[in-house]
């Protein structure tokens, strides 16, 4: 299964599934990721975390914790 967190920087992915309890899976559908929505991965903090990405034409910061529970291909 590959995860969000696990994705290389500048690659363009899929999401698939969302995983995680209630409301976990809610916070992030509420930052518009959903499944079938394509995500670009931007950069990374100096100290890995959180991950900046490009989704639905905006940028978010991303804990790696939540990207963990984003399954993409």
């Amino acid at each position: 299964m590959k995860t969000l967190r696990t994705t290389k920087i500048g690659d363009t992915v899929k999401v698939v599934k969302l995983h995680g309890d209630g409301a976990v899976k809610r916070r992030i559908m509420d930052m518009g990721i959903t499944k079938g929505v394509e995500v670009f991965v931007r950069k990374e903090a100096p100290l890995g975390d959180p991950i900046e990405i490009t989704v639905r034409g905006y940028e978010l910061s991303i804990r790696k914790a939540d990207a963990e529970m984003i399954e993409v291909e």
